[in-house]
């Protein structure tokens, strides 16, 4: 029976060291850790890891639950793994193990808040993006392709894959341009 730690931050110049720390303090045999977001489990190599390594009586230990997820579907998705792994899931810092009734409904509703938290934030950025476009202040990412360069490419005959590979761009954007003329 193996405790297995899992820490996760979101952005590269966010700090591991006090998940670790708790994970470790908790009797953790194993800890991983990775620096990326939690709104989706794509790409999120080593909880991929950590979830082929459980074993029937492992345990998966966290310190907060948003530190596997940020929607209800992805936890539900990852507890459902644990649990068909005969592992149970259990939290440093939240009354959480799946092991128990009680400790089954807590996630349950924590995984809602953390799920509503990332839409009020995503709310909260969209709105401060419309405000600063509505002042003129927001002009959005620079342009990277130019599209008199497309064009002239094309009016020298050249075809779309052409221009894609000359101007290192994707043909779909080679395209686009191409329409908007």
């Amino acid at each position: 029976m193996t405790i297995i730690g899992y820490a996760r931050v979101s952005t590269t110049d966010q700090h591991l060291d006090l998940q670790e720390n708790a994970l470790r303090a908790a009797g953790c045999d194993l800890i991983r850790s990775e620096k990326r977001s939690g709104t989706t489990t794509a790409g999120r190599e080593e909880l991929r890891t950590v979830l082929d390594f459980l074993r029937a009586g492992d345990t998966l230990m966290v310190t907060r639950i948003d530190r596997l997820a940020r929607s209800v579907g992805d936890l539900q998705d990852i507890v459902r793994t644990v649990k068909a792994r005969g592992a149970s899931l259990k939290a440093t810092e939240q009354p959480i193990d799946t092991g128990t009734a009680a400790g089954k409904c807590f996630l349950d509703m924590l995984s809602v808040f953390a799920e509503f938290e990332t839409n009020l934030r995503r709310e909260r950025q969209l709105e401060g993006i419309a405000d600063a476009k509505a002042r003129g202040v927001y002009q959005g990412r620079k342009a990277s392709i130019d599209p008199a360069q497309v064009k002239a490419l094309r009016a020298q005959g050249m075809g779309a894959s052409d221009i894609a590979k000359t101007l290192k761009i994707g043909r779909a954007s080679v395209y686009r341009v191409l329409e908007e003329s």
